[in-house]
């Protein structure tokens, strides 16, 4: 086998793991953020909103959770500065969502995890209708 065809078979292995990757960390930040619609409205929340109603528990679990698509975008090789910012996402997120009540509607607005998921695909270049043409152009 080449050099060529070999570093050609890696190089796709690579590009299929990180969009699995993108599309394991697009399906969090749904989940997180924007899983149920409220119907006739274009408001939509997710399971970071439902845990936060449970007093710092709830806030923390959802920071923790959150945590785990900054270390995939930090694996995939996203730069520090960016992962910086993905941070102070969660952490504002955390701490604006602990204050009784009013964090509850701000879970609502503030979606941290899809804030952080753009910063990702923006660095790769790519948009969320991406992860979905990519999977449907290979099967």
């Amino acid at each position: 086998m080449t050099y060529e065809r070999a570093h050609s078979q890696s190089t796709d292995f690579r590009n299929v793991d990180r969009l699995a990757r993108l599309r394991r960390m697009r399906g969090l930040a749904r989940l997180m953020d924007t899983a149920l619609r409220i119907p006739g409205t274009r408001f939509s929340f997710g399971a970071d909103s439902i845990m936060g109603l449970v007093p710092v528990v709830g806030d923390f679990a959802g920071a923790a959770i959150s945590l785990y698509i900054v270390n995939e975008a930090r694996r995939l090789g996203v730069p520090n500065d960016k992962l910086f910012k993905m941070l102070v996402n969660i952490g504002f997120d955390a701490a604006a969502g602990s204050v009784p009540l009013v964090g509850d509607l701000f879970d609502v607005y503030f979606k941290s995890n899809r804030r952080n998921l753009d910063l990702v695909l923006e660095h790769f270049g790519l948009e969320h209708s991406d992860l979905d043409r990519r999977r449907s152009q290979r099967e």
